[in-house]
């Protein structure tokens, strides 16, 4: 029975990220979202292979929708393939899609999806309202990360030296 248990976890899914996304953007408020997905669609993100670092979400009619998700056609899929970069519906609860309407008319926020991840055998999908960073704000940011990273080496340099 373990054995079984460990074979399921690895998959070759685990995650996937919207590295841009920090770069880009000051990340607010986070939603988790389902998304509407066909079958060839969820077996080819449990194979690893989908991208989210170019799409963003629109809330129109109601409804949220995620477009520029790239989602690779299912290798050993039929004639009837998806489109991979068709536009996909999130489903959220309406007070939640409110919410992110209310970001995006009043605060000129941006809904950009930031990791897209398995639960509970599910595909979902997290994202986020966000502000666009300025040039000299992601100037700052890589000049803490730079710092970040030589205190850290020179710590372990230091642990290693004793």
């Amino acid at each position: 029975m373990a054995a079984a248990k460990k074979d399921k976890e690895s998959s070759g899914f685990r995650e996937v990220r919207n590295s841009k996304a920090s770069h880009k953007y000051f990340i607010g408020q986070k939603f988790e979202a389902g998304i509407a997905l066909k079958g060839t669609e969820v077996k080819s993100i449990r194979a690893g292979k989908g991208q989210i670092s170019e799409a963003f979400v629109r809330v129109e009619g109601g409804n949220a929708i995620l477009y520029h998700a790239y989602i690779d056609e299912y290798a050993f899929g039929t004639d009837s393939q998806h489109n991979p970069t068709r536009p996909r519906r999130l489903l959220l609860h309406k007070k939640e899609i409110k919410k992110l309407q209310a970001g995006v008319e009043t605060g000129g926020e941006t809904i950009i999806p930031t990791r897209m991840y398995l639960a509970h055998g599910l595909i979902k999908l997290e994202i986020a309202l966000c502000k666009g960073k300025k040039l000299f704000d992601k100037r700052e940011d890589l000049k803490r990360k730079t710092a970040n990273r030589e205190t850290e080496r020179v710590l372990k340099d230091r642990t290693r030296s004793r």
